[in-house]
């Protein structure tokens, strides 16, 4: 599937800000085999007095940016052409059940970005919690293989949790929205992460783009795409990383668009970075994804 795709970002600030540099994680990764990245544009306004690219540790392009004049506002906005063939991977499920994992794992010397070991202690964003831990368990089987515990695991949160913009906010805790049973992508995705991480499975954050379609017989609105989030785990030797979208319980598909990998939210935002000013700053969002074929 190809998708044209535009993400804006606008930020506004009570007061003037005399000196920032910042970190954008906004453009989609290239990923061999998975997703093909072309015509990739960022524009940045007001125009940075320095401005450079590099990858982060875990191979996520990044551009830094740095603004000297005085400015009240910032919008970056980042269009490219992507092409994703996720679908052409095997479903066969090749996972050990959850001892053998931990066999596997403890064979293993790589510290590599892709590593398990980066992916398997406590983080920022998702630390390990019991209660978590115990839910999580609630997905393990006799005789089960990994696969079938993070599927299973995604569609208990799916089923369990409610999906609402209003009940979190983006530094909200992750103990908070467990207990509340209610957020958004970012907390059914730290809460998967923990509840796997508890139980010995590495688990990873994958920041995105999600392709929504509308009900049959309306109109796509423009804007109506969101950055999206969902979980990547390691299955074991032989299968590697599968990724699962617990927010709508479906494993990760041609209409998921990954920007980033990371340990958890804090790895990936799309803006990050210091700045001088004082008073308050809001900022919106809007992305359309829009099919090519």
């Amino acid at each position: 599937m190809r998708y044209d795709i535009r993400l804006r970002l606008s930020y506004a600030y009570q007061r003037p800000v005399g000196d920032a540099r910042h970190l954008v994680r906004v453009q989609p990764r290239e990923l061999p085999g998975i997703q093909h990245v072309q015509d990739l544009r960022v524009r940045i306004e007001p125009q940075p007095s320095e401005r450079s690219m590099f990858e982060d540790f875990f191979g996520n392009p990044v551009l830094a940016i740095a603004l000297r004049p005085p400015h009240q506002t910032l919008d970056v906005e980042m269009r490219a052409h992507v092409r994703v063939e996720r679908d052409t991977q095997s479903h066969l499920d090749l996972s050990p059940d959850p001892a053998g994992l931990q066999a596997e794992l403890a064979t293993l010397r790589s510290l590599a970005p892709d590593a398990p070991c980066h992916f398997l202690p406590a983080s920022v964003r998702a630390p390990l919690l019991s209660r978590l831990t115990d839910y999580a368990r609630g997905s393990v089987r006799q005789g089960g293989s990994v696969l079938s515990l993070v599927q299973d695991l995604g569609m208990r949160l799916r089923g369990d949790f409610a999906y609402d913009p209003d009940a979190t906010e983006v530094d909200t805790p992750v103990g908070e929205a467990f207990d509340m049973r209610a957020g958004v992508c970012q907390d059914f995705s730290h809460i998967m992460i923990a509840g796997l991480r508890g139980l010995g499975i590495p688990a990873g954050y994958v920041s995105g783009f999600l392709r929504t379609v509308p009900p049959q017989g309306r109109p796509r609105l423009e804007g109506a795409d969101a950055t999206h989030a969902w979980v990547r785990a390691w299955c074991g030797v032989q299968m590697g990383w599968r990724e699962f979208d617990p927010t709508n319980g479906i494993p990760a598909g041609d209409d998921h668009i990954t920007i980033a990998y990371g340990r958890d939210y804090a790895d990936v935002s799309p803006l990050a970075g210091v700045l001088k000013t004082t008073g308050a700053q809001t900022g919106t969002q809007a992305v359309d994804v829009l099919p090519l074929d």
